[in-house]
């Protein structure tokens, strides 16, 4: 890892370690956003060990100060959902901007970061998917498991659907580390059943899919 690099994650730790929510990574317990910053650049360096420096900015920068959106601030419902998320990604594009800019990147590697933070191009753009497919394999390896638990009301069919959705965003690699996680056999079930649910589906945007 080069200077510069370590020192923008040092003050993205900072940035987010005034999260109140609270995470165990390795037996330590430390800010939730800081955990998963950290799950998320191990993800994207073991699935893309070439990844250039400003996709592991963006990776780490992920979820920057998302603490600061309050989900209860905005509609329930899906419409309500979508809008808090677009407001959280506006804000660790901002967030992330100021830090960059404190390290001497330029105003081209800031753009792309922002695009990346604010899952733009996907489908589209190789580096947005890569970062794309590492966050949906660390949402299925880490955060599969307390989100059915929080939501236990929801069916097998509802968990399918979403997991569905999730997939679809994916691309053949994503879909090859998913599967390689060692999950619990219940939530193996549920991946693999929307996978043969949205089979044809998840072949044709593979072949159209930009790969690294």
């Amino acid at each position: 890892m080069n200077e510069r690099l370590e020192k923008v994650l040092q003050d993205i730790d900072a940035a987010n370690a005034e999260d109140p929510r609270r995470d165990v990574l390795d037996g330590q317990q430390m800010p939730f956003e800081q955990v998963y910053a950290r799950r998320l650049l191990a993800r994207l360096q073991a699935m893309y060990p070439d990844a250039p420096e400003v996709l592991k900015v963006a990776a780490y920068g992920q979820h920057l100060r998302r603490f600061d959106i309050a989900r209860k601030d905005f509609a329930a419902g899906r419409k309500g959902y979508n809008q808090w998320r677009k407001a959280c990604r506006e804000h660790h594009a901002a967030e992330l901007a100021k830090i960059m800019r404190r390290h001497g990147h330029d105003e081209q590697e800031i753009a792309l970061a922002q695009k990346l933070v604010r899952k733009q191009e996907l489908k589209r753009d190789r580096l947005s998917q890569a970062l794309e497919n590492a966050v949906d394999v660390v949402f299925l390896e880490h955060y599969l498991a307390p989100f059915v638990e929080k939501y236990a009301e929801y069916d097998e069919d509802k968990l399918v659907d979403i997991l569905a959705k999730t997939l679809l965003k994916m691309s053949p690699k994503g879909h090859a580390a998913a599967l390689a996680l060692d999950l619990p056999d219940a939530h193996r079930r549920l991946i693999e059943k929307a996978m043969a649910r949205e089979r044809e589906k998840l072949e044709r945007l593979g072949a159209q899919t930009p790969e690294w």
